[in-house]
């Protein structure tokens, strides 16, 4: 059974071109996408997340993208749950579907399945909430890089809720964070096949900056404005957001705004491909070139006979 379904998880840092990619190998295979971007689950923030545009999404079809409001309780485990169930369908449709965007814990989930996370007990969770309240979130970051170096690296680490949630863990079983995700992957009803898009560091830079510069022209400041009044909902708190944001509440000039979202971003691209590039399974393409991935998705196919779009 596994032969005849395969998943091929497109990974890569933000802005290298994933959706661009992503779309071609959809219309090869005839098939769809699933978004593992947690951020562009939700409806009202098109614009900093870089959400697909219509014609990109009118292209091949799209799962997982604004199906929530930033007011919805939602969590890795739900997307688990629910994008197994969608696969079931998509794969009664064509042997081979695309996984991709920037949520690695996402991605993860679903190729792999969830890590199983001792539960916290209430006195550290508001031990750490104090921490928080009372000294800020470089207080927790600090705590954390001592508790847990490799997963900081890994997560957005200026995300409070996660940073929270991650030294939690660590105080309630005096190990690392990263301990329990070292769980034996969960056995899945199909093959999954994990490529990765890089490119030229100074290449990837100045993609990054001018994405920013396009958000910008796009509205990204109206969209920051209209979200304001929910600033303090977890979804925007990451990058792009929070920097104007703060340009709002009169803190920064607008300028600095602007370099420290391109600053931020670069430096969650780097913390993204320090991470993918510890996973052996990754191989590794250009991301123009896509007849080398779908050469190599054939190849790699479990059984004698490739996968031919």
């Amino acid at each position: 059974m596994h032969g005849d379904r395969i998943l091929v998880a497109l990974n890569g840092p933000t802005a290298v071109g994933k959706t661009a990619t992503a779309i071609q190998l959809a219309k090869s295979f005839g098939t769809g996408i699933i978004s593992c971007d947690s951020r562009q689950m939700y409806r009202e923030m098109v614009i900093g997340t870089a959400v697909p545009t219509p014609e990109e999404q009118a292209a091949v079809p799209h799962y997982f993208l604004g199906n929530l409001s930033i007011h919805d309780y939602y969590n890795v485990s739900k997307f688990e749950e629910e994008a197994l169930a969608l696969l079931e369908e998509l794969f009664d449709r064509s042997p081979v579907v695309v996984l991709t965007g920037g949520s690695g814990l996402y991605m993860d989930a679903l190729c792999r399945g969830m890590d199983e996370f001792p539960e916290v007990d209430p006195g550290i969770r508001t031990q750490v909430e104090q921490i928080y309240h009372t000294h800020g979130l470089e207080e927790l970051r600090r705590q954390l890089r001592l508790s847990d170096p490799l997963h900081f690296e890994r997560m957005d680490n200026l995300n409070p809720q996660r940073v929270m949630k991650a030294l939690e863990v660590c105080l309630q079983t005096g190990k690392p964070y990263s301990f329990f995700l070292r769980g034996t992957p969960k056995p899945r009803p199909f093959t999954v096949l994990k490529a990765g898009l890089n490119l030229p560091r100074e290449e990837l830079y100045q993609r990054i900056d001018n994405r920013v510069d396009r958000m910008l022209e796009q509205g990204l400041l109206q969209e920051a404005q209209a979200l304001y009044p929910h600033r303090k909902c977890n979804a925007l708190k990451t990058v792009g957001y929070r920097e104007l944001f703060a340009y709002l509440e009169g803190r920064i000039p607008l300028e600095e705004a602007i370099r420290l979202i391109k600053r931020n971003t670069r430096h969650y691209a780097k913390r993204q491909l320090t991470w993918l590039r510890r996973d052996p399974e990754i191989n590794w393409f250009h991301p123009r070139d896509v007849a080398g991935i779908i050469q190599w998705i054939g190849q790699s196919r479990p059984g004698a006979s490739p996968v031919l779009p």
